[in-house]
């Protein structure tokens, strides 16, 4: 049977997403715009660099000017913006530029990923620009989600165990640090599953999933992503850390893997199979 296509609600939560194109789709702008939609937003997405890579690892990051950055957003600034997403920011002018036009938009939760090395291992940030984003950026996030060794390195050498870490990006002015323990596990937790908290100032919240065979591209990403949108839609921290867990778990457990290397998540494995009913009369 044929289906008529259905109107966009003009309800539908935009999330306004600065992040690297990744060619392969498995992470960046693609990633994200994939998650926000299967999860009930609209993506509205701003490239902030280009990229050289497959499926295997980074070869080259090319940053996207701030006054680009800028610009593209300027001529978005009519549109209600329920969530702003923060992704791979490769350069000091393109953090400057996310950071005035987050302030552009006060009160709209901001989540961000702190993409600071490729899956493949490609180093992404150097000291300056990490230096940088947790004194200017961090104390406007409202989310942050760095695996372990982000977390880590946005935290400095002083402190010793993620909770010390999670505590010192909190200070830093921003308001809940949701770490993964997927590409290096948490002590104390079983191989065969994997362990992410949600650090807040009053209190702590871990959940345990069933630990997946092989290596993804565009997890992280993925995670960010949904959880932006479920925010963007009204839902709480914890359960917008929950579902978006949940979500990102599925397109892992559903992902394929187009080479020899990496898996890519399928974050619209929800999607069915349809058939559109063509608006017109072929002669």
């Amino acid at each position: 049977m044929n289906r008529m296509v259905p109107a966009v609600s003009a309800d539908v939560p935009i999330v306004l997403v600065f992040s690297g194109h990744d060619p392969t789709g498995g992470a960046g702008l693609v990633a994200d715009s994939e998650a926000i939609a299967a999860c009930g937003g609209w993506a509205m997405t701003i490239p902030t660099a280009l990229t050289v890579q497959n499926c295997r690892n980074v070869q080259a990051v090319a940053p996207v000017s701030g006054s680009q950055i800028r610009a593209m957003a300027n001529a978005l600034e009519d549109l209600p913006v329920a969530a702003i997403k923060v992704g791979l920011i490769a350069s000091i002018d393109s953090l400057l530029a996310v950071m005035e036009i987050i302030r552009q938009r006060p009160g709209v939760p901001v989540i961000v990923d702190p993409v600071l090395k490729a899956s493949g291992g490609a180093e992404l940030s150097d000291a300056e620009l990490v230096d940088t984003f947790c004194e200017l950026l961090l104390p406007q996030v409202d989310i942050v989600t760095p695996n372990r060794y982000e977390l880590a390195r946005l935290a400095g050498p002083d402190s010793t165990d993620d909770t010390q870490r999670a505590t010192a990006l909190l200070h830093r002015g921003c308001q809940a640090v949701l770490v993964t323990g997927t590409d290096d596990p948490v002590p104390g937790v079983a191989v065969s599953h994997v362990m992410h908290t949600l650090h807040r100032p009053h209190g702590d919240r871990q959940w345990q999933w069933p630990r997946l065979a092989g290596s993804y591209h565009g997890s992280g990403c993925t995670l960010a992503a949904a959880l932006a949108a479920r925010l963007a839609i009204g839902e709480g921290v914890v359960s917008a850390c929950e579902q978006a867990q949940a979500f990102t778990w599925q397109a892992l457990k559903r992902g394929w893997q187009p080479g020899k290397d990496q898996y890519l998540p399928r974050r619209l494995w929800q999607l069915p199979n349809t058939s559109f009913t063509i608006p017109f009369t072929a002669v």
